[in-house]
């Protein structure tokens, strides 16, 4: 039986792809830091147990468990992560910093430490969920973007690097999705504008993303994590897999039109 590691599995993306894999016959260690919220993947036969990507000791001693358990690691969905919006000008420095702990630098940590059992197995799949975050940008969005673009190119790297010992990377690119992601996000870039230059710009791209909470607007999660699954169960994965109500559309626009006309383009949307 393949055994899995789901990271930021408390909600959203995370929790429903845990509960997924579990229902296809996977062996699934769904981790967070929130464990409270992780009791509902009981029902599945998902393990669970606390796990903070952003501390070392952590990460170290939930890999040795599940290694402990079960011998091998087979899939790393490297699933954590948020989203903290402001202008570049006003966000602190300390915040940037800690979305590259959650956003690049857990997910880098975690991939070093199951690396030397993939390669001994001579087998393996990483899946990274990235974002069209990762391919366009937004305004007030430097420092998430900035994340994402990284974690496409850590990603685009590491597939050709790990390839000769059979082991896969894959990058999950969701756009517009109906979570608690969304919220935490917009609340925290009213936050971070109010009383600033910045603030009716702010008010404005809130509004933008409010829109995907709207029926008909953002995808489910269960639609996110029904295609890691494709993309964990697959036996030549694609490099990437856009992800819900107009994600291709939105990557596509972005590789054709030039600089100028996508800036203009985002200048209508947000206001």
């Amino acid at each position: 039986m393949k055994v899995a590691l789901v990271t930021g599995a408390s909600s959203g993306i995370g929790l429903h792809t845990a509960r997924a894999l579990a229902r296809k016959g996977w062996t699934v260690y769904a981790v967070a830091r929130r464990t409270d919220r992780l009791a509902e993947l009981d029902a599945d036969g998902v393990n669970t147990f606390a796990m903070d990507v952003t501390d070392d000791a952590s990460m170290r001693a939930g890999v040795d468990r599940v290694l402990a358990a079960e011998g091998r690691i087979d899939l790393l969905v490297n699933n954590a992560g948020y989203g903290s919006f402001g202008a570049l000008e006003t966000v602190p420095i300390d915040e940037a910093r800690s979305q590259f702990e959650v956003n690049i630098f857990g997910a880098a940590r975690l991939t070093q430490l199951v690396l030397p059992t993939m390669r001994a197995q001579r087998s393996g799949r990483i899946i990274n969920i990235s974002s069209i975050g990762g391919v366009m940008y937004e305004p007030l969005g430097s420092w998430y973007h900035a994340t994402k673009f990284a974690l496409e190119g850590l990603s685009d790297s590491l597939r050709v690097e790990i390839a000769p010992f059979g082991i896969d990377v894959v990058l999950v690119q969701p756009g517009p999705i109906r979570t608690e992601w969304n919220t935490i996000a917009r609340n925290g870039l009213l936050e971070s504008t109010a009383g600033t230059a910045y603030e009716g710009a702010g008010i404005s791209a809130a509004r933008t993303m409010e829109s995907a909470d709207r029926p008909g607007r953002g995808a489910p999660p269960e639609h996110v994590a029904q295609i890691i699954l494709r993309a964990a169960e697959a036996d030549r994965p694609r490099t990437r897999y856009p992800a819900g109500r107009g994600a291709r559309t939105i990557i596509i626009a972005r590789r054709l039109l030039p600089d100028r006309a996508f800036d203009a383009l985002l200048m209508r949307l947000y206001g």
